[in-house]
């Protein structure tokens, strides 16, 4: 079996495990799609740590780490097994090139992670782990660490992404779900599609001077640094497999690179 493509998949928010929108539809047929991985390794946006961490815990509990949702929300869980072993083969990875690594056998698995899993692997029997970003290290760490996890998909190793093309709750504004997306947001997500699939690193690992409207399209790195994970743990350039947007300021774009 020919190894999995990485991906980069928007999360938006919390609600796209419950609310209908074209990016949950598509995620819902997208695993099927790919075929069921050995083990999945989730880079997610919303566990920032000072070096790598690794979860390792053999049966990580479902983080609920939002407020003001529904109460089904709060009540989903995602009871996926985790896996010791290819956590200390993973942090092993990450320590051999240079990045240093830390197995935390305590995390669970956040909504970066579960959201968009629930969507694509509803039976949750495929192990999952997550990695940390660091927010102080940018674009070409998390490029780095991408591609000390790429001999992961080698082994039937599904890597994930998982952040926002675009994400400043600042503009949220109780924008109805199908709102259109603010110009801003059409702006950055333009140039950052072309830029992905035309293969142009550099220009990406520049976004932050060269995209239009970088800073208001992500006033913090956390939710746009899992991209780079992506593009270093498979080849360029990426492919486009979903456009969209949420709520007027999400763009839930999913990006594959083989």
């Amino acid at each position: 079996m020919p190894a999995l493509p990485a991906l980069f998949v928007s999360h938006g928010a919390p609600t796209l495990a419950l609310q209908p929108s074209p990016a949950r539809d598509f995620l819902a047929g997208y695993g099927s799609e790919l075929g069921k991985p050995a083990a999945i390794v989730v880079v997610s946006a919303h566990w920032e740590t000072a070096r790598p961490r690794v979860t390792a815990a053999a049966s990580p509990e479902t983080i609920h780490d939002f407020h003001g949702f529904p109460r089904e929300l709060h009540a989903m869980r995602y009871p996926a097994p985790g896996d010791p072993a290819l956590a200390s083969r993973t942090a092993a990875l990450l320590t051999a090139a240079g990045l240093g690594a830390d197995p935390d056998p305590r995390r669970g698995l956040d909504h970066g992670a579960w959201v968009p899993l629930v969507l694509m692997y509803p039976d949750a029997t495929v192990p999952v782990l997550q990695v940390s970003v660091q927010h102080h290290g940018g674009p070409a760490h998390h490029l780095a660490l991408g591609q000390a996890l790429r001999p992961l998909r080698e082994e039937g190793v599904l890597i994930i992404g998982s952040g926002s093309l675009t994400h400043n709750l600042h503009d949220f504004a109780g924008q109805a779900v199908d709102a259109p997306p603010l110009p801003y947001v059409v702006a950055f997500g333009d140039w950052a599609g072309e830029a992905i699939t035309q293969g142009r690193t550099a220009d990406l690992l520049a976004y932050r001077s060269l995209a239009p409207q970088a800073a208001r399209a992500h006033p913090t790195e956390e939710h746009f640094l899992p991209l780079f994970a992506a593009m270093g743990a498979g080849t360029q350039p990426g492919r486009r497999v979903h456009a969209g947007h949420t709520h007027g300021i999400l763009a839930m774009d999913v990006f594959a690179f083989d």
